[in-house]
């Protein structure tokens, strides 16, 4: 009896394809989801390591062009129309307040320093919002995709169950395709939590270290532009 249990048992297809055909229509629907989420949740990963990097480098290149010593005003004119993400967009958002806070006399509007530093505040917080889109799909896909998995597996053994009462039989050919499908729902589960977590973490760090260069180039830009206004004061 247990040879022939084990025997039919061997016979069946335990390939993902076959589990997944094989599984009730509700844990069919927690696959599809948990795959969804995965495929996702790497586009997201992607897509942020490759923003990163652009990021990184066209802060490094303006950078360099704010400090070359080249007149700010020349530096604006040049990318006044079309400013690249991240410190072009603040550098661009403060010079237009500089250039608005002066009269045609050339005296200063008062509260200019103030005004200015809104502006570039305004363009931060734009650019922050832009830096942390998607990393909030990334916690959440970490947060439940293992339950949603658990509530798959909790499924497939309840159906499992089921085709013992049904059958009346314990033996593998009855028990062991249900378990299968459990156990595949809840692999898929942590499948898609894993990597979301993983690059979350990783992602939300470099996240901040952007958003401090851009803390830290409006910090000093503001400094250059305090030093006109009290000249313009003095």
């Amino acid at each position: 009896m247990e040879t022939e249990a084990l025997g039919a048992a061997s016979e069946l297809d335990f390939s993902l394809l076959a589990l997944f055909l094989r599984a009730t229509i509700t844990v069919k629907i927690v696959m599809i989801m948990l795959s969804v989420a995965s495929v996702w949740s790497w586009a997201i990963i992607i897509q942020k390591h490759l923003n990163f990097r652009s990021a990184r480098a066209m802060t490094t290149d303006f950078e360099d062009a704010f400090w070359s010593g080249k007149p700010l005003d020349e530096v604006y004119l040049d990318i006044e129309e079309d400013p690249n993400p991240g410190a072009e967009s603040i550098f661009v958002a403060g010079m237009r307040e500089w250039r608005k806070s002066h009269l045609n006399d050339g005296a200063l509007i008062a509260g200019a320093q103030a005004r200015i530093e809104r502006a570039m505040n305004v363009a931060i917080a734009r650019e922050q919002d832009d830096v942390m889109a998607g990393l909030g799909v990334l916690a959440t896909v970490g947060a439940i995709s293992p339950f949603v998995g658990l509530f798959g597996t909790v499924w497939g053994i309840k159906h499992s169950f089921e085709e013992i009462a049904i059958q009346q039989s314990t033996n593998l050919a009855v028990v062991a395709p249900g378990i299968a499908e459990a156990l595949l729902a809840t692999a898929l589960g942590l499948l898609a939590a894993i990597p979301a977590v993983v690059f979350y973490n990783k992602l939300s760090n470099d996240a901040d270290k952007v958003t401090a260069r851009y803390d830290a180039f409006a910090d000093e830009f503001s400094v250059i532009l305090s030093r006109q206004l009290e000249q313009f004061e003095g």
